[in-house]
């Protein structure tokens, strides 16, 4: 069965990570696209602030403060939609956070709360989402990441939490399409993004953790969950290095795995000492409406990005780029005769 879905004006979207980085910025544009909202995280007092911005602007949302780690608050937040608007065409799975430090340094409990977070919230919102969009029709979109596909260094939980994001959702796709749902199901992969990641995350490193360049603008990563909330798609990565670490992991997994021993431990870390282990957004909510980190070098444009939402073009692109690899091979060959 096609899926179709409607344009963002005649849509309801909920969004979970709703009040800081991508989500925030998700919310803004939406609303700016005349989409009515419903919004989560777990700070009423950060959605209470973003509802009255977005309301001013003309924009129908309500609010739920939800832990998408609990599966009763996550239908809880459905109930909300169906009550308030009728239902929900889109569900964005958004909330996230990570935590920095060696395998043997992080605690249990602290894996098992990102857990809570990255994977069992996306769980819990997809399978309320799909109950409800199996007769309506409409859009699952999950935020996955880079580390979807590749590992990461100094964070093990996080890299794991995102791989079980990745074999959830394809799953979920094919079981939806066997059955004929008219649902799109869409897994986003973004390479790092200029989002308060770090400073949500909890640390435990001798040192403050950074992000590793390429940094890219979560506009790119905000605006391609828009575009899946209107286009079916499969997946979409963010950002080229997301897509060239995922085929670099895949087809040279040996040579992957040199580059990041040597590199990517390296490039986590800041020469700052570690600050307050107890400032981190894993167990408690972030009052705060942030949407940037104030990264230096942000990366505002990305061809590939843009290309993955032509895939006619996309498409031609490889074709073109296949054949002309193909005849320079050729012609070396030819000249070693």
């Amino acid at each position: 069965m096609k899926t179709r879905l409607k344009k963002l004006e005649s849509q309801v979207m909920v969004i979970t990570g709703a009040t800081s980085g991508v989500g925030l910025i998700v919310a803004r544009k939406a609303a700016a696209r005349g989409t009515k909202l419903v919004l989560a995280s777990r700070s009423d007092e950060a959605l209470h602030r973003l509802a009255e911005e977005l309301r001013e602007g003309g924009t129908e949302v309500i609010t739920v403060a939800t832990d998408v780690g609990d599966l009763e608050a996550v239908k809880a937040l459905a109930q909300a939609a169906i009550e308030r608007f009728g239902g929900f065409d889109t569900w964005v799975n958004n909330a996230g956070v990570t935590v920095y430090g060696r395998h043997g340094d992080v605690p249990i409990e602290d894996q098992r709360k990102l857990f809570d977070t990255n994977y069992w919230g996306v769980v819990h919102g997809s399978l309320v989402a799909a109950s409800h969009l199996r007769e309506r029709g409409g859009a699952i979109i999950n935020m996955g990441s880079e580390a979807s596909d590749a590992a990461l260094p100094l964070q093990s939980a996080y890299a794991a939490s995102k791989h079980a994001v990745k074999g959830f959702t394809d799953s979920l796709r094919l079981e939806l399409e066997q059955e004929r749902a008219p649902i799109s199901v869409t897994l986003i992969k973004p390479a790092a993004l200029d989002t308060p990641f770090v400073s949500h995350a909890k640390n435990y490193l001798d040192v403050e953790p950074k992000l590793p360049p390429p940094i890219y603008d979560p506009e790119l990563a905000a605006e391609a969950i828009l575009y899946a909330a209107e286009h079916p798609r499969r997946d979409m990565f963010v950002g080229g290095a997301s897509k060239a670490m995922s085929s670099m992991a895949y087809h040279a997994p040996g040579l992957y795995d040199r580059v990041m021993r040597r590199f990517l431990g390296r490039a986590q870390r800041t020469g700052h000492p570690a600050g307050p282990r107890e400032n981190n957004a894993l167990h408690q909510a972030c009052n705060e409406l942030v949407d940037r980190g104030g990264q230096r070098h942000v990366v505002r444009a990305c061809p590939y990005s843009a290309s993955t939402r032509h895939p006619v073009m996309t498409g031609a692109m490889v074709v073109g780029a296949s054949l002309a690899l193909a005849a320079a091979l050729g012609k070396r060959r030819h000249r070693l005769r």
